[in-house]
């Protein structure tokens, strides 16, 4: 029988956020594939899980998957997951999910702690639409090429970003974006968890005074949509009517049309006279 795939998302931070379902399957598995084994080694001791790890990341990932897939086909059954939150959320397991899927072996989502939704629910910033875009470009040319075409995006954006480039990313959103409003949340769930809100023009002001440090994830608002100007309403409007008279073609032609009406009732009445 065929073993079973689990997407097992982590704490982002706070090791009690991890649901029961989770700390099941972490226990129940045979392997669980992680992303640095140091980290998620904490998480397991922190609650006796006493499962095999192995490591799985952007370095080993092509000669992993061949080793894991084939666990898979002879019945083991496989955690996968992140240094914290989803897994396949800007870290390497997409090429094994991909080549399990392929292979029809099942896959299992177990759900849990994102970054991106929790800063996104405590940004302010409208909800009802919004666009990830993961990790900006190191170098500043990339960078600015896709803030640029972020610049008309309705929705609201969310980054990641690190700490050392934090202020030129500020920087380069103040320049294309203008003052727009932003939230910076920084080590969410962790002990010194801070979210920090403003315009553009307010953030890079604090972040040139102060040093940003930890994960950072950044939230920015959405092109403002152009206000609708009222439309007038003729009929409300009476001092309109005078200046522009009626000018459509039935009233045109009612108007050049009197003369010969009149004229010809004229004619009748006259012969009616004679008569």
């Amino acid at each position: 029988m065929i073993g079973t795939l689990y997407i097992v998302s982590t704490p982002i931070g706070n090791l009690e956020d991890i649901t029961y379902r989770a700390h099941r399957i972490l226990q129940e598995v045979h392997i669980i594939a992680a992303e640095d084994t140091r980290h998620t080694q904490k998480l397991c001791s922190y609650y006796g899980i006493s499962t095999a790890l192995t490591s799985y990341h952007d370095f080993n990932k092509e000669e992993k998957t061949s080793v894991l897939l084939e666990k898979l086909r002879e019945g083991h059954s496989i955690a996968l997951v992140s240094d914290a939150g989803t897994p396949l959320i800007s870290d390497p397991g997409y090429y094994l999910l991909t080549r399990a899927i392929k292979e029809d072996i099942r896959v299992v989502p177990i759900p849990g702690p994102s970054a991106i939704l929790t800063a996104l629910a405590a940004s302010g910033l409208p909800t009802d639409a919004f666009r990830y875009e993961g990790f900006l470009p190191r170098k500043s040319t990339a960078r600015i090429r896709i803030l640029e075409a972020l610049a008309q995006e309705s929705r609201t954006i969310i980054l990641f970003e690190t700490p050392h480039r934090i202020k030129a990313t500020l920087s380069e959103i103040q320049e294309i974006f203008g003052n727009r409003k932003l939230a910076i949340a920084r080590e969410l769930t962790k002990t010194y968890e801070e979210i920090i809100r403003g315009s553009a023009t307010e953030i890079l002001t604090r972040c040139n005074s102060e040093n940003f440090r930890g994960e950072i994830t950044l939230v920015i608002a959405g092109m403002p949509k152009p206000k609708k100007q009222p439309k007038k309403n003729m009929a409300t409007t009476p001092h309109l009517l005078n200046q522009h008279p009626v000018t459509s073609p039935k009233w045109f032609l009612i108007q050049n049309s009197m003369p010969f009406i009149f004229h010809a009732f004229g004619n009748i009445f006259n012969r009616f006279s004679i008569i």
